[in-house]
């Protein structure tokens, strides 16, 4: 395999003398690359220009099936990416086999809810300003029915009913949910609607609106939620999916009904709710000693 290391070690002699790179990255970058010299010792290679993309695609393959993490699978890989395009640069090889092939797909991590009290600290705002009145009322309505933030700049006033607690929401794939709305919520957005008349125009369908008197945007939503995480001092960034997410716990932890909460978010797979929520397991163990029909029942 001298072949084959020889070009390696110039490479991170390269990245030392040319490029400046502290022995800690170059120690990673060895190691990376030492990695995929292993894998491709089966394939009898006598130098780098005899490798494919498919040579590639299998060592990806081999690392994922190992149960390596996408994550590092992506650095290794970038790794190998680098290594090759110099050899490119210095004609080497004629093109880069690993270019435009992808590590496994990253799993993207779910923010982390806030807590009940968090919830109760956020939503205590004695504020009788217009904008801090729209602002309570979106996020009680957020934390009160789940919405995602899409629903939420979606809603018209005649899909809400304030005297049955009731709002109409269009969620993914256009499909209408009927959802029920707490109290707070009603009482925020009863307040929001006697100051709206002054951020709209007449015959304007937007429950929410903003400054410019048309419907409120997503950035806007966002960049408010944000504002009131850092005003109302809580302790990690506040964005609209982290109240969806509380919500989504909140309940599940309070119920322990999966099917519930399910409908509830809108999922059409009961596995995403199941992804979505996070439970441990001392509260699933309660549940179940609660709810099982053998559990109940002494010996």
């Amino acid at each position: 395999m001298t072949s084959l290391q020889k070009p390696i070690d110039q490479y991170l002699n390269h990245l030392a003398s040319q490029r400046g790179l502290s022995p800690i990255t170059i120690k990673n970058y060895q190691r990376n690359l030492a990695e995929f010299v292993t894998l491709i010792a089966g394939k009898k290679l006598t130098n780098w220009s005899e490798l494919e993309s498919d040579h590639v695609r299998l060592m990806v393959k081999q690392l994922n099936q190992k149960g390596i993490k996408a994550r590092s699978i992506a650095t290794k890989l970038s790794a190998l990416r680098s290594f090759l395009t110099h050899l490119v640069q210095n004609e080497v090889l004629t093109f880069n086999p690993a270019k435009g092939i992808a590590a496994p797909k990253l799993d993207k991590p779910l923010p982390k809810n806030i807590s009940v009290d968090e919830v109760f600290q956020l939503l205590d705002i004695d504020d009788q300003d217009p904008l801090s009145l729209r602002d309570q009322a979106m996020m009680e309505l957020m934390y009160s029915s789940g919405l995602r933030l899409s629903e939420l700049v979606g809603i018209n006033l005649k899909d809400i009913k304030l005297r049955e607690k009731e709002i109409m929401v269009l969620g993914k794939g256009s499909k209408q949910r009927l959802l029920p709305i707490t109290k707070r919520a009603v009482n925020s957005i009863g307040a929001w609607l006697k100051v709206r008349p002054e951020f709209c125009e007449a015959g304007e369908t937007a429950l929410f609106t903003s400054k410019l008197k048309q419907r409120i945007s997503v950035r806007n939503v966002q960049a408010r939620m944000e504002k009131w995480g850092l005003q109302q001092n809580l302790p990690s960034h506040l964005n609209p999916h982290k109240l969806r997410h509380s919500f989504a716990t909140h309940m599940l932890e309070s119920s322990g009904n999966l099917r519930a909460v399910q409908t509830l978010l809108g999922h059409a797979d009961l596995s995403t709710t199941q992804v979505y929520t996070h439970l441990d397991f001392q509260h699933l163990a309660e549940v179940y000693d609660k709810a099982h029909p053998r559990s109940k029942r002494k010996k």
